[in-house]
């Protein structure tokens, strides 16, 4: 049985523990809570979030309970921190697990500044422990079967696409600390750094970013960026952000691009992933793909279950490696230069 310590019950920490429910050989023992202490009590109800349950009252029978970190990590029952902090607390308390002997499981991003990620990546190495990074992206069907398609080589060589990711302002939050670069990094890191991620892992590291966007302070609210490789068929471009109107819902989608293939998925119109095929008008065809029914947790169980299947195997996970997720960041840090500047950054 892998046992897990929660550190930081927010949004992410409560959708992680959910998730946790369903993996068979994972139990949550501990919980770890330093700035709403009644959620130790089980009472999450002011828990909000964009997506997913609301927060509930939650019977913590049988779970041990931290009001500070160094105290769980003490706990010689928890064999993995999972760290669901804000992301300005993540290099601070995965260095720390793993300096004390635990795997870890931290949520994404890695961290605020790419230097950090370098740090706490150098750390599991040097404590012979795993660090993975909670990209769950490629964990939705709709963007595993390209991640499959484009691993298998079902549809020929990858051409690029475009990748859209954008809401309204989270009210629900603290606006000037989400726009700070020293809080959450506003949407470039809460919200883009998934894309950077998908990208870096389905086209690798670009040569550079050439970006404009509009900022609120010094970080990015609303930006553009085509992401520049060698590879001169290679034409990838992302649009994320956040804008002012709270009517709009949270969006993503893609279009990409295969030689023998186009795959679209957009959430706001509601377009599934839809397969188009046929070079010509005769063999022209579109195909929509079917997957079994599922949840808004049912992509944090397929992620939290590759990271369980890790930890006990021993053998890293490709996706969910550290590196890659300190990739993401360095390449979301050279968009928001490249916003500043309004022009092209070198990688």
């Amino acid at each position: 049985m892998l046992k897990v310590g929660i550190v930081g019950i927010g949004f992410m920490g409560m959708i992680h523990y959910l998730a946790y429910q369903r993996i068979p050989g994972v139990k949550v023992v501990a919980l770890c809570e330093s700035y709403a202490k009644e959620r130790l009590t089980g009472d999450w109800t002011k828990i909000k979030g964009n997506f997913g349950p609301a927060g509930q009252q939650m019977d913590l029978t049988g779970i041990a309970t931290y009001d500070n970190l160094d105290a769980m990590l003490a706990d010689e029952n928890v064999d993995v921190v999972d760290v669901c902090l804000p992301p300005a607390g993540h290099a601070a308390a995965t260095i720390a697990a793993l300096n004390a002997g635990k795997n870890v499981f931290c949520e994404k991003p890695i961290a605020l500044k790419a230097e950090e990620g370098v740090e706490m990546v150098a750390a599991a190495e040097k404590n012979g422990k795993m660090l993975l990074i909670g990209h769950v992206l490629p964990f939705f069907d709709s963007h595993n079967y390209v991640f499959e398609a484009a691993k298998s080589g079902k549809y020929g060589k990858l051409l690029g696409g475009n990748f859209t990711r954008v809401t309204s302002n989270p009210f629900w939050l603290n606006l000037d600390r989400f726009y700070s670069m020293e809080g959450a990094g506003g949407p470039m890191l809460d919200l883009h750094v998934h894309d950077a991620h998908y990208i870096r892992a389905l086209f690798g590291m670009p040569k550079a970013v050439q970006s404009v966007g509009r900022l609120r302070g010094d970080a990015p609210q609303y930006f553009n960026t085509q992401f520049i490789y060698d590879d001169p068929d290679l034409v990838v471009t992302a649009t994320s952000g956040n804008i002012m109107q709270q009517g709009r819902p949270f969006t993503h989608g893609y279009e990409v691009h295969f030689e023998k293939a186009t795959i679209i998925c957009e959430s706001f119109t509601g377009t599934p992933v839809t397969v188009i095929l046929g070079d010509t008008q005769e063999d022209a065809k579109v195909e929509k793909p079917e997957f079994p029914a599922g949840d808004d947790i049912t992509p944090f169980v397929n992620e939290l279950t590759e990271a369980r299947d890790a930890f006990v195997s021993g053998k890293p996970s490709a996706i969910l490696d550290g590196a890659l997720a300190r990739d993401a960041v360095t390449i979301c840090h050279k968009e928001i230069e490249a916003v500043q500047k309004r022009g092209r950054v070198e990688i």
